[in-house]
């Protein structure tokens, strides 16, 4: 299941890419706009920041800007730094434990199938194709 975190994540990048290309917006604004508190848009930032979705600039003219164009933005990256693993089971999550059953799991070749399903298909669509879908419709 996608946390709020992520889903807040992915309005936040929507709202950055519907902005003028490389223009910076205050995280204030984003923050009305998205109706999400500016503590919480600001941990979420921090999260795209370090996996280089978005740039921050200081200063009296500064904000946020998308740190690559929409149409190089996946939605499964989005997801990925907000979320840390997009795994359906904890046992195939980033840094998860040696489970003591895996050896003998039935079960464990269909949570690694959906896992790469999932991951597959949020990887393979783009910031830029959501624009346009919510454009088109």
């Amino acid at each position: 299941m996608i946390s709020t975190r992520g889903r807040y994540a992915l309005r936040v990048m929507l709202d950055l890419a519907g902005q003028a290309e490389g223009e910076c917006v205050p995280l204030k604004e984003v923050a009305a706009r998205q109706d999400i508190s500016e503590k919480y848009l600001e941990a979420i930032m921090k999260r795209l920041v370090e996996a280089g979705l978005v740039s921050g600039l200081r200063g009296k003219r500064g904000g946020y800007r998308l740190g690559r164009p929409p149409e190089a933005c996946s939605v499964g990256e989005i997801l990925r730094a907000a979320e840390g693993s997009l795994s359906p089971v904890a046992c195939l999550g980033k840094d998860a434990a040696q489970c003591p059953r895996q050896g003998g799991c039935a079960a464990l070749p269909l949570w690694r199938d959906l896992e790469k399903l999932v991951g597959d298909y949020l990887d393979g669509v783009t910031l830029g194709q959501l624009l346009a879908q919510s454009q088109e419709g």
